[in-house]
């Protein structure tokens, strides 16, 4: 190959200082990459302990040095997506990941509506939708059925997670362990529903887990039964859809309630995560 002339070199260098910047390497790549994992853990962590944690908790969670958290939550902190939990010098979550929470249940609310809306007129009944909130479900959605009896809610409530459809169905997006956590706050938050077998209870989010349907025989409200989904978005947050009816009525068609919510739940998956 030839040498490059002085006038060739020369225009090489101009482009260098003034051209496009030069693109990051492969290994600078896979490290901002596996920098926004590790943020996403932390983050994932925190979000299950709203008192928060300390950076030796925190680190322990991760399975990461004490000092890399700290580099990865001084960055969180000035994005506001962390917040000091108190004098002892742990950390929680903070308003700015709140106030994006809160933009993105409203967007999803409005992503879904006309999907919820059809699902409703499909199978006549009310259809629910609910995000996790610490040890509840929150209806962030609601289509009221068309038939004459309904079960209907009011947006913003928080259902428990342990005996209801949605909660149980969010309950099976996370590992036993921490299923087991979400509803030991459920039980805090809503001591007017208490759990009579946790066994059982875990048998159950472990089958849904598997079957992706939950259900709720009564056990939040006498006369009413629910079945439930739920499934992940692309941040990591689960989703609940859920049907409540009159049970006389439930039992009569939850053969196909299920077929219709699993077929509802594979179409707007992609919609939740892409």
């Amino acid at each position: 190959m030839a040498a490059a002339t002085p006038a060739r070199a020369q225009r090489r260098q101009k482009r260098r200082a003034h051209g496009r910047a030069p693109v990051p390497s492969a290994t600078a790549r896979s490290g901002g990459i596996q920098v926004i994992a590790r943020a996403a853990e932390i983050l994932r962590v925190l979000q299950r302990q709203p008192d928060g944690l300390s950076l030796s908790q925190i680190a322990k969670a991760v399975g990461l040095a004490r000092s890399t958290v700290q580099r990865i939550v001084a960055a969180l902190v000035r994005e506001d997506f962390v917040s000091p939990a108190g004098p002892s010098g742990g950390v929680r979550i903070g308003a700015g990941l709140m106030r994006l929470a809160a933009s993105l249940g409203s967007n999803t609310a409005e992503l879904l509506r006309p999907l919820l809306r059809a699902l409703s007129e499909d199978v006549g009944e009310t259809v629910d939708l609910a995000v996790l909130s610490g040890g509840s479900a929150v209806f962030i959605d609601q289509i009221p059925g068309r038939k004459r009896l309904v079960a209907l809610s009011a947006i913003g409530e928080r259902f428990p997670l342990h005996c209801t459809a949605n909660g149980k169905a969010i309950l099976a997006c996370f590992a036993e362990p921490d299923a087991a956590e979400l509803v030991e706050r459920s039980l805090v938050e809503h001591p007017e529903f208490p759990l009579r077998d946790h066994h059982a209870l875990m048998r159950e989010v472990g089958v849904a887990r598997k079957s992706h349907l939950a259900f709720d025989r009564e056990e939040h409200g006498e006369g009413i039964s629910a079945i439930g989904t739920a499934l992940l978005d692309l941040f990591g947050r689960p989703i609940a859809i859920s049907i409540p009816a009159p049970t006389a009525r439930f039992l009569e068609s939850r053969e196909e309630l299920a077929e219709r919510l699993l077929a509802f739940r594979e179409r707007i998956k992609p919609i939740l995560t892409r």
